[in-house]
């Protein structure tokens, strides 16, 4: 045989050992699932040996686990703690530096929103019964609402000092429900990059952010449908990007032909009719908060009003779901769905 050249066996041999070594070789995809802040959690890499995949999802939800312990509502928490002292009088109350930064950036937020995302108001959601496991369908004392109403709690009753936070409004009870997890995404990406991983997926049950690729493509995701299974529409999600979705579908109870769901107008005190779904996508160093955060105004303010709040808080690309199950959203979100079936618009789109 000439030099250089190998004979046919030689190459039929190579060839085999290289479609054994694939055959034996891991999935490059590699995940984890566990139940947390009341949803299911999924924790998606890619390309990483599964050793160290496997510690960097442990990590990830080793934190997520100790955020929900810290920022539960109703349970044994660190919030538990700080509502019951603001119910107890306006002294103040040392908590940790990162609580304080929390509770700093949601009332950020929440002035930003206008006053329609308001974690301040965790006793009118107690007192539609969204704080527990189970929702009977019961419609609290109309005198109840209308008195925690014009108690008008909200984030600007709190005022803060070094390592301390303090309420002028006993009537302020937090519910960082609407926050906590885009924070927790937040902090998933952080950890993530510090141990190296270019390429992640985390799903905390519908709110999701991205790092890297899946492969070659980038990471598809759905959307859900608001009243069937499956997903309503899809799309690719990008690097440092993330999705929310906020929804009626999830925490409700329905009574006399009525739905009312968790999320509550700050203005009425009653659960939010005419929107069956919202999402929204961000990107940035608080992805996570701003899709879990930004969806919750835009819900609240409705079919008439959710374009101005999309403008006010800077989002780019929004879907709303409207009572009678018709679509409208934002042209640059219009661009990227992929629609399951036949599109559901009723609205025209808006050029942006």
């Amino acid at each position: 045989m000439g030099e250089g050249r190998a004979s046919p066996l030689a190459l039929w041999l190579a060839l085999l050992a290289s479609l054994m070594l694939a055959a034996c070789a891991p999935d490059p995809l590699y995940k984890q699932q566990a139940y947390v802040f009341g949803t299911l959690v999924e924790i998606s890499i890619y390309g990483e040996p599964a050793d160290e995949a496997r510690a960097a999802a442990a990590e990830v939800l080793r934190e997520f686990d100790r955020l929900h312990r810290r920022l539960h509502a109703w349970e044994p928490s660190e919030l538990d703690a700080l509502n019951a002292a603001f119910a107890r009088g306006p002294q103040p109350v040392t908590v940790a530096d990162d609580l304080i930064a929390i509770l700093r950036d949601a009332a950020d937020w929440s002035r930003r929103s206008d006053g329609l995302f308001n974690p301040a108001i965790g006793n009118l959601v107690r007192l539609w019964g969204f704080h527990a496991d189970e929702y009977p369908p019961r419609l609290p004392p109309e005198a109840e609402v209308a008195r925690l109403v014009a108690a008008a709690p909200s984030m600007d009753d709190l005022s803060f000092g070094p390592g301390q936070v303090a309420s002028r409004n006993p009537a302020v009870r937090l519910d960082l429900g609407g926050y906590a997890k885009g924070y927790a995404l937040d902090r998933a990406a952080v950890i993530l990059k510090a141990r190296r991983v270019r390429n992640a997926l985390v799903n905390i049950g519908g709110n999701i952010l991205a790092l890297g690729t899946k492969g070659e493509r980038p990471w598809r995701v759905g959307i859900q449908h608001p009243r069937r299974g499956g997903a309503l529409a899809t799309l690719d999600l990008h690097d440092g990007e993330a999705i929310g979705t906020s929804g009626d579908y999830q925490r409700f109870f329905e009574l006399e032909g009525r739905r009312y769901c968790h999320l509550i107008d700050p203005r009425s005190g009653r659960p939010v009719q005419g929107v069956q779904a919202v999402t929204v996508i961000a990107r940035g160093a608080q992805a996570g908060v701003a899709s879990d955060v930004a969806s919750k105004p835009l819900f609240i303010a409705g079919p008439t009003g959710w374009r101005a709040m999309a403008e006010r808080l800077g989002v780019m690309e929004a879907l709303l779901i409207d009572a009678d199950g018709r679509a409208a959203l934002t042209e640059a979100m219009a661009r990227r769905l992929r629609w399951e079936g036949e599109p559901l618009l009723g609205a025209p789109t808006q050029t942006r």
